[in-house]
């Protein structure tokens, strides 16, 4: 089974990944920060770590406050460096774990933890700057991932108490997960920091050292208080170091502090910490417990006769052809659906057999491939057919025999405007 070795601490500053990117290894006043990486890639070495567990927070990159998650864990088998603003960074990308990825977030959502699920989507520097770090001069570090974006720059936000909770089902969860792993769980961002308003450029070195101790040795502590306390000790962006709960509640009571150090150069306190997990082996009978409570829900439902549950396991393999009919949303992808059908599936980069899926509208291959019914709806409105339609297709019928099963034979469609006009009727 999985198991948890230890924890990492890391700041996210993007003056780390453009410590990296322009070369600053050997400047004494950018020294420091390569000194503390430098440990953190050697026990992540050392203990031949496979997975890392990377908790960050996006900077408004690709999460906008149009849909913002409290909690959205990444569930794709590979993560590449966003734009943000200045073009990409030439880093490599990260590999996602797929298989632990999507039993961890099974494993949160039966344990009431509201999650949000992404892919398909790049990482900013939340994410890569203490990861690429972790590469060498022989290129970036081999193993996986498994990202957890946390929502912490539009209030309310999860309290430092429902983190430390988070945590402690993120271990159940990972010891829960039968394949051979060695996982390190790395919280990332501060230390104290402020970006915003007159108080642009705050620091306090006194709690950023108070807090590294407390989360060593009496985290219960931190996750009593209240995001006000942070604000006020260490900044309002500061206060993101309460995802560091998420990491320390997943590690058990006893840890040994292996690494800790901090570097305050400008405006962000540069903190590097490595705990190991002194925790003994799982009780089988407790993961086995915990395996049957992560199923439970959805027990029996894979074995209904015409049913096709929308897995993430069968989201992520049919991500792009769901996508491609998602976008007949955007009337310019829409209009070029219906006119230059072979081109624009060729850009998209669509298989020979998804073309064929769509152009030969096979409804139900296209269901037990695993497109979502609600694209299929879409692109049924585009073409002009009614739901019914597709129904009655699905169960190998004419619409005319679908319709004979229903109490009232109605047609319908999600089309608007003079297109479900023009469906009306008929």
């Amino acid at each position: 089974m999985a198991r948890i070795i230890g924890g990492i601490g890391a700041s996210h500053s993007p003056t780390i990944g453009y410590a990296k990117d322009t070369g600053k290894h050997k400047d004494p006043a950018w020294k420091p920060i390569f000194d503390g990486f430098d440990v953190i890639r050697a026990w992540v070495h050392e203990k031949k770590i496979d997975v890392i567990f990377t908790i960050y927070n996006d900077h408004i990159t690709s999460f906008f406050f149009d849909h913002y998650s409290a909690y959205a864990l990444g569930i794709d088998d590979l993560y590449v460096a966003a734009d943000e603003g200045g073009g990409p960074r030439e880093v490599a990308p990260a590999r996602g774990h797929l298989g632990l990825s999507q039993h961890i977030g099974a494993a949160l959502m039966a344990d009431e933890f509201d999650m949000s699920f992404f892919q398909g989507k790049p990482v900013d520097h939340g994410f890569l700057s203490p990861l690429s770090m972790l590469g060498d001069e022989n290129g970036p570090w081999p193993g996986q991932v498994v990202p957890l974006q946390v929502g912490v720059l539009q209030l309310p936000i999860p309290s430092a108490k429902r983190m430390w909770k988070l945590g402690k089902s993120l271990r159940k969860a990972i010891e829960s997960y039968p394949e051979d792993l060695n996982v390190a769980i790395m919280a990332t961002g501060g230390l104290s920091h402020q970006v915003h308003g007159e108080r642009a450029g705050f620091l306090n070195e006194a709690w950023d050292a108070e807090f590294l101790e407390l989360l060593e040795k009496s985290p219960e502590t931190l996750a009593n208080m209240r995001i006000a306390e942070y604000a006020v000790k260490g900044g309002m962006e500061g206060a993101e170091v309460i995802m560091w709960l998420i990491m320390r509640g997943a590690l058990s009571e006893q840890v040994k502090l292996v690494h800790k150090q901090t570097y305050a150069p400008s405006v962000t306190n540069i903190a590097t910490l490595v705990l190991e997990d002194l925790g003994g082996e799982p009780d089988a009978a407790a993961v086995e417990a915990y395996r049957k409570h992560v199923g439970h829900e959805l027990e029996g439902a894979g074995g209904l006769a015409g049913t096709y549950p929308f897995t993430q396991a069968r989201s992520h393999a049919n991500l792009r052809i769901n996508t491609f009919l998602h976008d007949l949303v955007k009337p310019e992808h829409r209009a070029r659906f219906g006119s230059d059908f072979d081109a624009l599936a060729a850009e998209r980069g669509l298989s020979d057999e998804e073309k064929d899926l769509i152009a030969g509208r096979k409804w139900i291959e296209m269901i037990r491939r695993g497109v979502s019914f609600f694209v299929l709806e879409k692109m049924a409105a585009v073409l002009g057919v009614s739901n019914p339609a597709v129904y009655a297709a699905f169960r190998g019928e004419t619409l005319e025999q679908f319709l004979a099963t229903r109490k009232v034979p109605l047609t319908y469609s999600v089309a608007g405007g003079d297109r479900v006009r023009a469906m009306d009727g008929q």
